[in-house]
Formats: structure tokens, sequence, C-alpha cells
């Protein structure tokens, strides 16, 4: 198996270092093909990798970057300001081609104006939007745009159910659903920018276009790829993991309450287990940037060990794929 490079921009994120030099030695154990690239201040990075005297260093090495974009800097000032960021340096490595992806948990904002100015958009895409699989009744189904683009107008609305369809496609769905996010399934329903993408997806050719669909089909299943700005899809995924943490912790309370309890919640354990990791937003952490010439994924800012991980896988699969390869030659056949 051919060796898979990606650039980990180490300083990002609640927790930085801390966090994500630990994620990354253990993604190493789990994957012997797999190298990494730690962006960032070696003074703050090296001293956490010594821990870990085991770790192989032909497969781990650090890129320094002197600078840091905070999670609440402006992303005109993290563009111009910071030429040696560690999200900037990192961005760069998959542009000169000496990794194959970037993985961040910084400042979303920064990150997207940053990929679009260093990495460039494919071919007919304004806009990168930020993609990631939703747990359903069904299995799961893709989720765009989750935060990167907070204003969108129809012609945005539709190139993210043209990109979605086509990952979905690549990632093993055939003839994949597709649906707008809306208040409701009429087709009086909606804004005028819902509106107006519905019938600019109607008119397409190759995509199955199956309507509106509302907040709880989604997690129905009724559709395998769910469109909407950046502004409502941000604000569905924090509240879907807070309710998910908020019935997990109301669960466990119950099977506190009495004896009898505590029984059944001990037979219950193993099913609940299995559940609370079906379901854990550690689990599905890692969201991609499509429409960008080259992979990068967007942890949660908030993510621990667990959950950067996962965002490192999201980004092993997506090479394996060869995603934005594949997504740009399909991308003609279905683009205004």
């Amino acid at each position: 198996m051919s060796a898979s490079i990606i650039a980990i921009d180490a300083m990002g994120g609640d927790f930085g270092p801390h966090c994500i030099v630990p994620a990354s030695i253990a993604c190493l154990a789990e994957y012997p093909s797999l190298h990494l690239v730690l962006v960032g201040q070696p003074s703050l990075i090296e001293p956490l990798i010594a821990r870990y005297p085991h770790v192989d260093r032909a497969r781990l090495r650090v890129e320094p970057a002197a600078e840091i974009i905070a999670m609440d800097e402006r992303p005109a000032q993290a563009l111009r300001g910071k030429p040696d960021s560690s999200m900037r340096v990192a961005l760069g490595l998959v542009r000169d081609g000496r990794a194959q992806a970037c993985v961040s948990a910084g400042n979303t904002g920064a990150l997207m104006a940053l990929s679009r100015y260093v990495l460039k958009t494919l071919p007919g895409i304004d806009r990168p939007a930020m993609v990631s699989a939703i747990p359903t009744e069904a299995g799961s189904c893709q989720l765009l745009d989750l935060g990167a683009n907070v204003d969108c107008s129809a012609e945005h609305l539709y190139q993210f159910a043209v990109m979605g369809a086509v990952a979905a496609e690549v990632l093993g769905v055939a003839r994949p659903r597709v649906a707008l996010l809306n208040v409701g399934t009429e087709e009086i329903k909606g804004n005028q920018q819902v509106k107006l993408a519905a019938n600019l997806l109607q008119q397409a050719q190759g995509l199955n276009y199956i309507g509106f669909v509302e907040g709880d089909g989604l997690y129905r299943g009724e559709a395998d790829v769910v469109v909407c700005d950046g502004f409502v899809g941000n604000i569905l995924l924090k509240s879907s993991e807070g309710l998910a943490g908020m019935i997990g912790q109301r669960i466990e309370a119950q099977f506190r309450s009495g004896l009898g309890a505590r029984l059944i919640g001990l037979l219950a354990r193993p099913l609940l287990r299995r559940l609370r990791q079906e379901l854990a937003p550690a689990q599905h952490n890692g969201a991609s940037f499509l429409g960008l010439q080259g992979i990068v994924i967007k942890s949660h800012g908030a993510a621990g060990p667990e959950g950067f991980k996962s965002a490192i896988r999201r980004a092993l699969a997506e090479i394996e794929e060869n995603l934005p390869q594949r997504l740009h030659g399909r991308l003609g056949e279905h683009l205004l």
C-alpha cells in the first residue's frame, strides 16, 4: 500500500497540540502506511512527541510555523496578516504536493478563506461547502453546508447539491437521492433562495432530485444528500449533538434512579454502549471542504483526541478515493 501524507494544523482548535499530538500518534499506530506532518511551533510540539519514545519519526515530522490563527480571528486578518500561520503552511504543503490532505480544528472562516486562496476551487464551483455524514435510521446522509457559507444564493445551493450527489456516488451510493432542507415539503414553502434552488434542481439532468425534506425526514433517511445554507446546517448539526448528549444523560439518570432501574441498566449496558458509540459526535467528526483542488478536513474545534482521529480517518478515506480528482471529472456532467 502506498504511503498517505497528511499535513496537520497542530496549533488549531480549543486544545491545540495537547489534543492533536496524541491523536496523530494514535493514528500512526493504527495505519502503518500513514505519514503525518505536524505544522506549528516546534517548541510546543516536540516535548509532547517526546512522551512517546517508540513513535516512528520516519513517519512523523514537524514543519515550523511561527504564527497561530485565533479561534475568534477575522478571516480577512488571517488571510492578509499571518503568512506564517500553521493553518496556511499546512495548506501550502498540499498545494505544493508535499502532502495529500490537510486537517485542521482551527477557525472555520479562516480555514475557508485560506483554502480558497491557497488551493483554489474546482472549475465551475464558486464556493466550497462543508459536508459530513449524519447518522440516520437508514444509515447516513451527506449534509451540506455545515457552516462555511452562512449566506448562500440559489446557484450556490445548486452547486452544493451537485457536489454532494457526486461525492455520495464516489462513496458508493448508487443514484443518491438529493433533497433541499426546508420548513415543509410543499412547493409553496420556504424562502426565496430555496424556491429558486428547487427550480434549478428540477431542471438538472442526471440528478436524482426528490424535492424538499424536513428536519425529521433527514433523520428518517428520506434522502442521501441534504442541502442547506451554512447558517441552518451548523445550527442543525450542533443541535443534534446537544440532543444526543442530553438523551444519553437522561437515560443514564433513569438507570440510576432505583434498584430495579439499576438492574435493568446492567442488562442494557452493552446495547447502550454500542448505541453511544454509533451516535457519539467524536465518531462522526470531520467535515470535508468539497469543491477545492485539494483535500481539506475541518475538525470540530472542541474535539478531543478521539474526535480528531476521526477527522484524520476521513482525510485518509478521501485520499484513497481520490475525491477531488473524481469530483472534478464528474462535475461537468451536472453544472449549469
